[in-house]
């Protein structure tokens, strides 16, 4: 091995080992992504797994910070709404919690590089279809282009229709190769008979109750003692306590010392024209010249002056509008119906377009008018309603209410406005705080989780007052708002964390479990010997006449009643089937203490031939789905696996 000929090859095998984990420090230490998923092109899917190969010729898909802080807080919103006051925002920022929603981003990654590698594209046909099926975008069921703008406006940040269309078609497009996968999934005939003979079984089962046993009441040993605490510490530890200062803002106290004049009244009235003018609507048509939202100047213009055009060729005399939308319009949902946009009622579009619109008269074409969706040419049709129009003197007390309680409403938020501006200025103390806004500074606590009172048992109060942040900086809260209009900042002054209670002080707690594990081990005891017999041979009825105890009879028990209990009707259903004129017997501890001894008879299989056709369909359908969800999710491992995935924690 000394030779030019084993140095050349020695050469030969160190330039890939050379290269061999070289990414790791080159690029993952300075990574500024979440996670990137990497797959062998569609012409070469053999290709090597070596660096300079993977970097030159392997398609990737990375997945920004940014990208996984939008997964994180959609996922967030998502919890809160479901838990409720249950949430808890601590638990959610655990890192389990991180690394699902990442290898949720991973798995949609790997869906797009795969449908990407097979050629697989979604066309405007399918991203429309998509589209309508939305209930939020539709009236009376059908797809309704003035809800879906005005949807689109509505959401944080807004989204432009191209900008939407754009995320169904990269949504269709990863779902594809699982949807399909799942859609071609089966369940045969004998595999349903099975398990509606498994549904359907009934058990032949006899069972009689020990009651709970009697309290212990012998000697516990110093040692025993010492024993069982140091075993069972975790039972015998002091929660986290805080105490708190807050002040409460409540519009309640509130004063409003000048009713809304006679002009404020009527001005009230012309500026809720809509509100108050009927049931009018306006049939409307329009052309868009579609604007991106990140355009530059040089192209907003250039789509006004083409704007400007249509609006020109539209009011010549003779002039077709309709004809004019079907060639002109970018608007998708309205275009090929000449630019139809149906009735239109007040609230229905964005405020710029409804503005201009509810300003024309019936006939005519207006200038172009700039909302966020781009440019807009409005033709009014026609005018319907509108004659059943309220008098101001019907609504005047309405409008006095309504400008009495915005004007509670202002002072309310200028109150908290000055509070919390000055809590901002001085976060160390309240009180600063308080005597801007003439509140009182109260205490609260110590109060563990899911204790306190008044203000202090309220979920959003606890989660914050156990926030890391304000336990250890002492700093006053943001506005925690408990109620309509009532809010409260808090700042926590003191703080115990959860810590192990001495034995000296939980003596007679420990002596109480030491007795109480003793009595259920006695019960227990009881009760398999009791059970050890019945398998022997003996019949539950005579050892329950020798015990005292009453025997009920239960023939024919299906799956999921509780007889006497759900836990012992599963344990019946998990015995062994008995032998012929033998019994299969078990026991059950319940949460009161007491003890079901059973002896399960007889077993009885399910009839499939009791079951409708319905349930048997039904049935067959959740099979079906079943098997489809188990083939897609082994689509998406196989997948994975021809991939490369890397993942950076640190920037979870």
């Amino acid at each position: 091995m000394s030779g030019w000929i084993a140095i050349g090859i020695v050469i030969l095998l160190a330039i890939p080992f050379a290269f061999f984990g070289m990414e790791q420090y080159l690029f993952q230490s300075g990574a500024s992504y979440v996670a990137r998923v990497e797959a062998p092109p569609s012409w070469w899917r053999s290709a090597p797994d070596f660096w300079p190969v993977r970097k030159l010729v392997w398609k990737s898909e990375t997945i920004s910070v940014e990208d996984f802080r939008r997964a994180f807080e959609q996922e967030r919103q998502q919890t809160r709404i479901e838990m409720g006051d249950a949430y808890d925002p601590r638990a959610f920022e655990e890192i389990e919690n991180r690394r699902r929603v990442a290898e949720g981003l991973v798995d949609q990654a790997v869906l797009r590089l795969a449908a990407d590698n097979r050629g697989i594209a979604v066309g405007d046909a399918a991203v429309a279809a998509q589209i309508q099926q939305f209930p939020a975008f539709q009236v009376d069921g059908q797809f309704n282009l003035e809800r879906y703008q005005l949807a689109l406006q509505t959401q944080v940040p807004p989204q432009t229709p191209r900008q939407f269309e754009a995320a169904i078609r990269e949504s269709l497009q990863q779902s594809l190769i699982p949807v399909q996968v799942g859609e071609s999934a089966f369940a045969t005939p004998s595999q349903l008979e099975r398990l509606m003979v498994l549904l359907g079984e009934r058990r032949d089962v006899e069972f009689a109750i020990l009651p709970p046993p009697e309290p212990d009441a012998g000697d516990v040993a110093e040692d025993e003692i010492k024993s069982w605490y140091a075993a069972n510490t975790a039972d015998f530890r002091a929660p986290e306590t805080v105490t708190i200062e807050y002040v409460e803002i409540d519009d309640s106290a509130i004063e409003i010392a000048d009713m809304p004049s006679e002009e404020e009244l009527r001005a009230f009235y012309a500026s809720q024209r809509a509100r108050f003018a009927g049931d009018e609507e306006r049939l409307a048509s329009h052309i868009l010249v579609e604007v991106p939202a990140d355009a530059d100047d040089a192209t907003v213009e250039a789509a006004r002056e083409r704007a400007r055009d249509l609006a020109e060729q539209a009011q010549a005399e003779g002039a077709d509008f309709a004809a004019l939308a079907r060639e002109h319009s970018d608007d998708f949902g309205s275009a090929d119906a000449g630019g139809d946009l149906d009735w239109v009622e007040p609230g229905a579009m964005v405020p710029e377009f409804e503005a201009a619109l509810f300003e024309m008269e019936p006939g005519e074409v207006s200038d172009p008018v700039r909302t966020d969706f781009g440019w807009h040419v409005l033709y009014l049709r026609d005018v319907r309603g509108g004659e059943g129009a309220v008098p101001f003197e019907a609504v005047r007390d309405e409008l006095a209410r309504e400008l009495t309680g915005n004007a509670r409403e202002r002072a309310w938020s200028d109150l908290v406005g000055q509070v919390v501006d000055q809590a901002y200025r001085d976060p160390n103390s309240l009180e600063p705080a308080a005597a801007v806004g003439g509140l009182e500074v109260k205490t609260a606590g110590p109060f563990a989780r899911g204790g306190g009172e008044g203000v202090a048992a309220h979920p959003a109060v606890q989660r914050a007052a156990f926030t890391e942040s304000l336990i250890e900086d002492g700093t006053v809260s943001d506005p925690i708002e408990v109620g309509t209009n009532h809010s409260v900042l808090i700042r926590v002054v003191g703080h115990t964390a959860e810590h192990a209670r001495p034995l000296e002080e939980v003596r007679e707690e420990v002596v109480a479990a030491i007795r109480a594990d003793r009595s259920a081990r006695r019960a227990a005891e009881a009760a398999s010997q009791l059970v050890e017999r019945i398998a022997a041979g003996e019949s539950l009825q005579e050892i329950a006449d020798e015990e005292g105890l009453a025997v009920q009879q239960v023939p024919g028990v299906p799956r999921g009643t509780p007889i006497p209990h759900p836990a012992a009707v599963d344990a019946y259903f998990a015995a062994d089937v008995p032998a012929e004129g033998a019994a299969s017997a078990g026991q059950v501890e319940l949460d009161d203490g007491s003890i079901v001894v059973f002896a399960v008879t007889a077993v009885i299989p399910g009839d499939p031939s009791e079951a409708s056709e319905q349930e048997k369909e039904l049935l067959r359908q959740q099979l079906t789905i079943l098997a489809g969800n188990e083939s897609a999710a082994a689509v998406l491992r196989a997948l994975r696996e021809r991939m490369k995935v890397t993942v950076i924690e640190a920037q979870l």
